[in-house]
């Protein structure tokens, strides 16, 4: 079967939706299928071998202008491909995005409007080529944000279009009004040109059916895909769930501008997600500064990855501040991004992961892979945590929004070994019997025949 798998770009950093729609593609591919991987705006970032093609659609620069200057639309064809190179939209991405709330409301209308809107010539560029040069039997836009294309592939390809919903809640809740309202009765009304959606829980199916008004028949549940390549090694009585990783440890850097954290007995909390409030790393920090109270700061360490965005550093800075205040600052270890390799040698450094996010978690793909690696999570119980710790076993649940109640349960996990071991082995299985990448890509192609694709 030949798929196209339309993907907008997260401007140069890593982004979960990114690599997982990367591995459905590159699974799809290994299965026999013809998958092309599209970017919109910028090129995707993966930690993972790219399977995505070497051209950007919808490029960042050329749809801002489209929105901001009807001239810039008359521009000749060979210039505004220029400014859609993708080495050139990948240095825009890098110096991050500039644009105010406003304008990000218009930049979301604009693309939800499609044949309607502003971005018609880059939907037409698009659509053309998917017609001429791909020639996909269906077309899975990988956010709802993008079914303003849809009625046009359809028009030209004939075929179904599919769109997945994978945290467009957070944000539509983030637009000012009325460009939140303005997109939410686009998404519904352009709804009605596709076949279906997907979504990667019970939950998240239900909630956004709820929040666009949609018929919750027509999206199908798909659950997440995990590469599980380094993920293998099972937890024993005798190792515990957490393992010391050399590489996790080098590029760590603590808040006190030293590298501690040789391998050795200490209890590591780690935190595996972008650094920023919404994930709740202030909370898990807070929660560890009451648990070293507790058990005594040099029994354990603070551990955490991620990708850092400038606009959070400045918040960033004032909780390792206050940290150190407290005396803990030579107990934090701030790692910062890192590869493929590095995430999983952070999460193998890991006792438990806990990752209290404040809002209510779509996808949790980051408590998956430490699952995976038989580190047991602590989750906060909303969003989709409570479905996927009921499904693997492999957590414990807490109070959102609650510093204590992290504390509370990883003291518990700290004081007993044989818990951590059981969670872990629980939720290093869990993930293999459900979300292994060939099993997810194997229901996408179910789905894909159940919504009307013929493979040639």
């Amino acid at each position: 079967m030949r798929i196209a798998f339309i993907s907008g770009g997260a401007a140069g950093m890593y982004c979960g939706s990114c690599i997982h729609d990367n591995l459905m593609a590159s699974t799809l591919q290994d299965l026999g299928h013809d998958a092309a991987l599209i970017p919109l705006y910028t090129p995707l970032r993966t930690d993972d071998e790219s399977a995505s093609i070497d051209r950007v659609f919808y490029g960042a620069v050329n749809t801002y202008l489209d929105v901001k200057s009807s001239w810039i639309r008359r521009l000749p064809l060979g210039l505004r491909r220029f400014l859609d190179r993708p080495g050139l939209l990948r240095k825009v991405g890098e110096m991050g995005s500039a644009a105010d709330a406003k304008e990000l409301g218009e930049l979301t209308l604009a693309v939800l409007q499609g044949d309607e809107g502003p971005t018609r010539a880059e939907l037409e560029q698009l659509a053309e080529w998917l017609a001429k040069d791909l020639r996909p039997q269906v077309v899975h836009l990988q956010n709802s944000l993008f079914v303003g294309l849809a009625r046009r592939i359809r028009e030209l390809l004939g075929v179904p279009v599919i769109s997945s919903l994978q945290g467009e809640d957070l944000f539509l809740d983030e637009l000012i009004e009325p460009y939140r309202s303005q997109a939410i009765a686009l998404i519904q009304r352009r709804s009605a040109d596709l076949q279906g959606f997907t979504a990667n829980s019970e939950y998240y199916a239900d909630h956004m059916a709820q929040l666009l008004g949609l018929d919750r028949s027509l999206i199908s549940v798909v659950p997440l895909g995990l590469n599980l390549e380094g993920l293998d090694v099972a937890p024993t009585a005798e190792e515990g769930s957490g393992q010391s990783a050399a590489a996790a440890v080098a590029t760590a850097t603590a808040v006190n501008g030293s590298n501690s954290g040789a391998a050795d007995d200490v209890f590591t909390v780690g935190y595996f997600a972008r650094l920023c409030p919404e994930k709740g790393l202030g909370v898990a920090l807070e929660g560890f500064a009451d648990l070293a109270q507790r058990v005594g700061p040099e029994a354990v360490r603070f551990r955490a990855a991620g990708y850092l965005a400038p606009k959070d550093a400045p918040w960033l800075r004032q909780q390792i501040e206050k940290i150190s205040e407290q005396g803990l600052g030579e107990r934090v270890e701030i790692v910062g991004e890192v590869d493929r390799q590095g995430k999983i040698d952070a999460l193998r450094s890991f006792d438990v992961l806990t990752v209290p996010t404040v809002y209510r978690e779509p996808k949790g793909l980051f408590a998956l892979e430490a699952m995976a690696c038989g580190v047991p999570v602590v989750l906060a119980e909303h969003g989709t945590f409570p479905e996927m710790v009921e499904e693997t076993g492999g957590g414990v649940l807490v109070a959102p929004e609650s510093p204590a109640a992290v504390a509370d349960a990883v003291e518990r996990l700290f004081h007993d070994p044989q818990q951590r071991w059981f969670l872990g082995k629980a939720g290093h299985a869990g993930v293999r019997r459900r979300h292994g990448a060939r099993r997810a890509a194997e229901s996408l192609l179910a789905v894909y025949d159940q919504r009307g694709a013929v493979a040639s």
